[in-house]
């Protein structure tokens, strides 16, 4: 059935394309906040103080919302942002710039959290996981739920050897206490900065178990974005949509959602990144 919606979806998204997506006025409008006209020429990249790399545009260097010096742990997370940039035309369009964003968040904290606190807003989600909740009616959507999401429930209880489950309950499934521990040692392992992008991911998909998923690359990130999105596209197939709200909904969470996976594999795997993204 996901084979279907997947080829469904492709259907909608080549008849329309995203040259209809401007009709999303409120989007576009808000958007427009995020928009300045381009300031630059050139964009390049220099390594500092302590090895950290930095953007120049033209001669000048980058810096965060918040007056810090911009600043990135590895070079082929800096070519990614320095893409970013480089990437934009008459009008810089900050909501398209995921990966500056990140980092952005990474280095200014607005919020002022650690780890912890990151940790236990992630986890957070794994107590209403969206493949987790499951519908008692209709039929054909139970059994869409059940052959879609299980095998992926299946795959990380048996990877993390952990007990998730399932439920129609409004309180959805109770998550054990062993469970949450594990992944949040999981959780632990990694760094504020692949932290910031794993929770960015987590809450654009609501899912832990999406999201370990794809940063695990069982899932692709059409496969996770998808599968967050079942019982839509379910109702899609039956009822219809608005024209361009489905198309716009779709490629902005296949954005948001690629860009944080990217963002924690290019802080991970940064020397075979920085390779791929030099030959391309």
């Amino acid at each position: 059935m996901l084979r279907s919606l997947v080829r469904l979806q492709s259907r909608v998204g080549n008849a329309r394309k995203l040259a209809h997506l401007p009709l999303n006025r409120s989007a576009h409008s808000s958007s427009a906040i995020a928009e300045r006209r381009k300031f630059y020429q050139d964009v390049s990249i220099s390594q500092g103080e302590g090895g950290l790399y930095e953007i120049n545009l033209d001669r000048r260097k980058l810096k965060t919302p918040g007056g810090k010096l911009f600043t990135v742990p590895n070079e082929a997370l800096a070519i990614a942002v320095a893409t970013e940039w480089d990437a934009q035309r008459d009008t810089l369009k900050f909501y398209t710039m995921h990966l500056t964003t990140l980092c952005n968040t990474a280095l200014d904290n607005p919020t002022q959290r650690d780890k912890d606190q990151m940790i236990n807003a992630a986890l957070k989600f794994l107590e209403t996981d969206t493949i987790c909740y499951r519908v008692d009616d209709p039929p054909p959507l139970i059994e869409l739920q059940k052959n879609e999401w299980d095998p992926v429930l299946h795959w990380i209880e048996n990877r993390y050897n952990v007990v998730i489950g399932s439920s129609s309950n409004i309180l959805g499934p109770e998550i054990p206490e062993a469970t949450k521990d594990t992944f949040r040692q999981h959780l632990n392992s990694y760094n504020f900065w692949s932290l910031t992008g794993l929770e960015y991911v987590i809450t654009q998909l609501k899912s832990v178990v999406l999201s370990f998923g794809m940063i695990d690359r069982h899932l692709t990130v059409e496969q996770a974005v998808l599968l967050s999105r079942l019982e839509e596209e379910y109702q899609i197939q039956h009822w219809g949509n608005v024209e361009w709200a489905h198309d716009y909904d779709m490629y902005e969470l296949r954005a948001r959602t690629a860009a944080g996976a990217l963002f924690v594999q290019l802080l991970s795997e940064s020397s075979t990144v920085k390779r791929k993204l030099l030959q391309d």
